[in-house]
């Protein structure tokens, strides 16, 4: 059974790590993806991959930190497809640093990404999505809509160097718990998901990285040992449960965060 057959998913910051996974999972279940990310050959990568196997996919590259973006994706997606089933708000980055430290840029930057882009791209979804609904719902239609936001421990429990990310994160939480209180009635069900230590380019070892991205090899050894299953997370782990979110078994779950961590925030 394909779990999204029929269905249209956005997902941002798909180029790449859990994004990436998420759009291979959502086309193997039967979806028709759209793959938005900043950068474009990534993006066009996962495109042609899911679209070599046998399935629908298009890129839509942009920076979603810009105001005007969201509202063009949106339309691009409608005049492609016809339709929004789902949306994952997945794009994101890290600019830590100890808070005294901490510039307004960073600050701000974090926050833009994290919180503020997913508030302008559901906010931009309504007319595809929560009005959509209503005349489904006065002709006597149901059809589940979902939105699905990335969140993070870190949000839940605060992370040393990341008042940033934490902030944004936390945020997160509540504007999910905000969507699925005013859009619930639209048959739209509004969730998070709680990322723990999964393996992404983010959280790579410093040492072996091309980029200098990733933590260093003592630090990441430190925070696998906290996690009880003693082990980092896999991308595809993780896009399990954002598929849960986006399938017909979640119907009955609304306002929730699903945590994915290995058991290492209970």
């Amino acid at each position: 059974m394909e779990l999204l057959e029929g269905k249209v998913a956005i997902i941002t910051g798909a180029g790449r790590g859990i994004g990436r996974e998420t759009a291979l999972l959502f086309a193997e279940n039967g979806a028709s993806v759209v793959i938005s990310d900043l950068d474009e050959t990534p993006a066009k990568e996962v495109e042609r991959e899911i679209v070599n196997n046998g399935g629908k996919a298009l890129a839509i590259c942009g920076d979603i930190t810009n105001p005007d973006f969201p509202r063009t994706l949106m339309k691009k997606v409608v005049d492609e497809f016809g339709r929004i089933d789902v949306l994952v708000n997945n794009a994101g980055v890290t600019r830590d640093s100890l808070i005294h430290k901490m510039t307004d840029e960073q600050f701000q930057q974090v926050l833009d990404i994290h919180l503020v882009a997913p508030f302008r791209l559901i906010r931009e979804a309504a007319p595809y999505m929560r009005e959509t609904a209503k005349e489904e719902i006065e002709q006597g239609v149901t059809n589940y809509r979902k939105i699905i936001n990335v969140s993070s421990v870190s949000g839940l429990r605060g992370n040393v160097g990341q008042a940033n990310y934490s902030s944004a994160k936390a945020g997160v939480v509540g504007l999910t718990k905000v969507v699925a209180q005013e859009w619930g009635r639209y048959n739209i069900n509004t969730n998070a998901v709680a990322f723990g230590f999964i393996e992404t380019r983010m959280t790579q070892s410093l040492e072996a990285s091309e980029d200098q991205t990733g933590i260093p090899d003592k630090v990441r050894q430190m925070l696998i040992d906290k996690v009880p299953q003693k082990r980092t997370g896999q991308p595809r782990e993780a896009a399990e449960g954002i598929l849960y979110l986006a399938s017909p078994m979640s119907n009955y779950v609304n306002g929730q965060v699903l945590q994915i961590n290995g058991g290492s925030y209970t």
